[in-house]
């Protein structure tokens, strides 16, 4: 019986981010059993310099496909509704629901994978002045 493979090739690199920059989690790819377990994907990634680089741009286009993903999600409404024993459609809660948990989730993802991209935007305003005054004690020993 054969393991799991670990020697670093540039064509399993290329699988693993092309896996990866179309939304894939690199979890869910390292379950297949002719890919390395994550252990060695970050193993690779801390020694290999070309591969880190590949890697980061991997991640990079991954979080444009959730994005994509997310306004997918939001855009398709076919099965927010249902018909109902008399015919008549009945609102899905629960399918609506669980779109906008999978919308949200997607959300805090892009903010952790690009924040500059797509974290939010924290916008500070100050208004009026502020006036410092400093007073000058002179203390003469006696």
């Amino acid at each position: 019986m054969t393991g799991r493979p670990s020697e670093f090739t540039q064509e399993r690199a290329d699988l693993i981010c092309s896996r990866l920059a179309e939304g894939e989690s690199l979890r869910a790819i390292c379950l297949d059993d002719d890919m390395p377990d994550r252990t060695t994907v970050f193993r690779w990634i801390r020694d290999r310099a070309e591969f880190r680089n590949q890697y980061a741009s991997a991640r990079e286009d991954q979080a444009d496909t959730i994005f994509e993903e997310m306004l997918e999600i939001a855009d398709d409404g076919s099965r927010d509704y249902d018909v109902g024993e008399d015919g008549r459609e009945v609102v899905d809660h629960d399918h609506i629901q669980r779109s906008k948990l999978r919308v949200e989730t997607r959300k805090w993802v892009l903010g952790k994978l690009a924040p500059k991209k797509y974290g939010e935007k924290i916008q500070t305003e100050h208004s009026g002045r502020i006036i410092q005054t400093v007073e000058r004690v002179i203390v003469r020993p006696k």
